[in-house]
């Protein structure tokens, strides 16, 4: 892995600990600023709502930067967020915190991935995309969970100290290993926003939206899911959440593979997958070995299609693919709002707790049926442009 990619992973590795890492620390925060745990948990929600609102506001106050000096500033506004959250006097100063990393957050994915797709030849950017998410993954089997031990045991204001030095040897590596890089060839703002034209981009944006929201559907509820229907203690959940995490990390590779030689046919058959597997928990949730061999499957599915997705965006963004990969990053988070939401309204219902399977699959299906569209839209619009042989020639006499 080229050094400037190690350090561009990093950064992702960091931000993908502290999206998560909040969730496992809520009793004690909500026992330090005396507040509810329903309460505390808005620290979650809000940060999402910052990365879908922060994605495209911050990557278009940057579009004049050289994407180099824009990773640093965002870089530096995270490792600020975190010592603001590691300070915080009151509830509402450690949601400012959170709030700045969200900002932070969105517009450094939706920039790193671009430069990170540049490092490497054009026959390759998946799969450098893919390299740079395993960050993120990692951060989902690794970081989360160290994070969460720590906060347990030292207090949760050492996690923030501890994301933020991660921040800060990020900050180093892409100030060291990522190369300059000419200025983005932008109008600035109104160039920026001119991308949001294109109705390819809206189906990608929609797509990646509607596929991601079936994985955070299914995860969010997995602890009922695996206790109250496979029958697991709540001691081993971890334990199984960490499988998921490795298929995860098995998948993203994969999926960068497989999106560079054909994008789309990657894109169908992974959303395609995700409909298959939230399917087959219908049934293997009942057994332990059957879950955890589907949501290893789940893991390595949702990872993989990743890649192509963000890929495809660059493809659509043309002129404009940090204000499309940042937007593609709102998309990704949308979908975890969206999931989860969807997902304990029907448990609310009184479907069971497998009816976040339900709902996943159908957003799935939702999902694949825009990227369908997406698809016959690229072969009817090549099929409209003749070649230079099937032009008609005109005989002049």
């Amino acid at each position: 892995m080229p050094l400037a990619l190690l350090a561009l992973a990093l950064g992702a590795f960091g931000i993908g600990t502290t999206e998560f890492v909040i969730a496992g620390l809520l009793p004690d925060l909500a026992a330090d600023f005396h507040t509810s745990i329903p309460t505390a948990g808005l620290l979650v929600s809000g940060y999402a709502f910052g990365v879908v609102v922060g994605a495209p506001v911050m990557t278009a106050l940057g579009a004049r930067w050289p994407r180099k000096k824009m990773l640093l500033a965002v870089m530096v506004l995270f490792v600020a967020a975190h010592l603001l959250s590691a300070l915080a006097p009151s509830y509402g100063a450690l949601m400012a915190g959170r709030i700045v990393a969200s900002f932070a957050h969105g517009a450094y994915i939706g920039v790193a991935a671009v430069v990170a797709a540049d490092l490497v030849k054009p026959e390759k950017r998946a799969t450098a995309i893919a390299m740079f998410f395993t960050g993120l993954n990692l951060a989902n089997v690794v970081g989360v969970p160290l994070g969460t031990f720590i906060g347990q045991n030292l207090g949760w204001r050492a996690t923030f100290w501890v994301v933020g030095a991660i921040g800060v040897v990020a900050l180093a590596g892409i100030a060291a290993f990522v190369p300059r890089g000419a200025r983005p060839q932008t109008g600035g703002l109104r160039s920026e926003l001119k991308v949001f034209r294109s109705g390819q981009l809206w189906l990608v944006l929609a797509m990646t939206t509607l596929g991601w929201a079936p994985v955070l559907a299914v995860i969010t509820y997995i602890s009922p899911l695996l206790t109250e229907v496979t029958g697991f203690s709540a001691g081993a959940v971890p334990v199984v959440m960490i499988v998921l995490g490795v298929g995860m990390l098995v998948g993203g590779p994969l999926g960068g593979r497989w999106a560079d030689r054909a994008i789309m046919p990657a894109i169908y058959a992974t959303l395609g997958g995700i409909i298959v597997v939230a399917v087959a928990l219908l049934a293997t949730s009942h057994n332990k070995v059957t879950a955890v061999i589907s949501l290893a499957l789940l893991g390595l599915i949702a990872a993989a299609a990743i890649p192509p997705l963000q890929t495809r965006v660059l493809d659509k963004a043309v002129g404009a693919e940090a204000m499309g990969s940042a937007a593609n990053v709102a998309a990704f988070n949308l979908g975890n709002a969206v999931g989860p939401l969807l997902g304990g309204l029907a448990i609310d219902a009184g479907l069971g707790y497998t009816a976040p399977l339900w709902v996943g699959a159908l957003l799935g299906a939702a999902g694949l049926g825009v990227a369908l569209v997406s698809g016959a839209v690229d072969r009817r619009t090549t099929a409209g442009v003749k070649s230079p042989a099937e032009a008609p020639v005109t005989v002049r006499v």
